[in-house]
């Protein structure tokens, strides 16, 4: 169906559709790349894409001739640089939100290993802060930490806690599944109602609740004592069964998938 012309051009219900997801690709990867390391590189990337055009039009030979010869190795270059940014993009695509309503079965599984290491470090008398991103982006507290990229699992959660580990100080976030970074800082709360009680864990749990919609397990190491952080709010003493319930209502997991999974 055409839309409209201009001259012998042809404007069409497809060529709509194009234009629209192209916008929104480039929407989404100026804000995926917006604030970090990568959009430094991809400015200094425009760049020299648009001094690879002036070039000829000035009749530049000797810079026509280096972008010429450059362009059989931009494609790898831009791979090399941009190996982090793409590696993230694919894992976020990969557990975008249509995809999580037909495979579920690894986000239940991180459940499962949270709360396990959650009452392990209980046990132990440990205090832990875990970070569960859900749709808000954690890149400024992943960023304040020491990066993991590594496969959530109870012993790793508790290694990482261990008082004898360099990066027990500090917050895990765990985010596509994956524990992407340890030793995170995470913001204070400065609301005036809270309880006196609570400490530096609790209050940077709801600190973080209240900026984002990310879901924080908090393991007390005075009491042993486990809470959840979520929407500004802090349940407190809760045993194994009511965190995993917790958690799987807030990621909306059926807990008897769960049980199943």
């Amino acid at each position: 169906m055409i839309l409209f012309k201009i001259g012998f051009l042809r404007f069409t219900v497809i060529d709509l559709l194009d234009v629209l997801a192209i916008t929104y690709i480039l929407y989404k990867l100026y804000f995926f790349v917006r604030g970090s390391r990568a959009a430094q590189m991809t400015v200094g990337f425009i760049l020299i894409l648009i001094a690879s055009v002036i070039a000829p039009l000035l009749n530049m030979a000797g810079m026509t001739w280096i972008f010429r010869n450059l362009r059989t190795v931009w494609l790898l270059a831009f791979v090399v640089l941009f190996q982090p940014e793409l590696r993230r993009l694919l894992i976020r695509l990969g557990q975008s939100q249509i995809i999580r309503f037909f495979v579920q079965v690894q986000e239940h599984r991180v459940i499962e290993e949270v709360a396990k290491a959650a009452f392990e470090l209980s046990k132990r008398g440990l205090g832990a802060l875990i970070v569960l991103a859900r749709e808000t982006g954690l890149k400024t507290i992943v960023e304040t930490g020491v990066p993991l990229h590594a496969e959530v699992s109870v012993p790793l959660l508790v290694s990482i806690f261990n008082l004898r580990s360099p990066l027990h100080d500090g917050a895990v976030v765990i985010q596509n599944d994956m524990v992407e970074a340890a030793k995170c800082l995470l913001p204070l709360s400065q609301n005036p109602d809270i309880d006196p009680s609570l400490g530096t864990r609790h209050r940077a749990a709801l600190g973080l609740s209240e900026e984002s919609d990310a879901v924080i397990v908090v393991v007390s190491e005075e009491t042993g004592s486990v809470s959840v952080a979520m929407d500004g709010e802090l349940k407190r003493n809760l045993d194994y069964q009511s965190l995993r319930r917790t958690l799987n209502e807030a990621f909306n997991i059926p807990t008897e998938q769960t049980e199943r999974a």
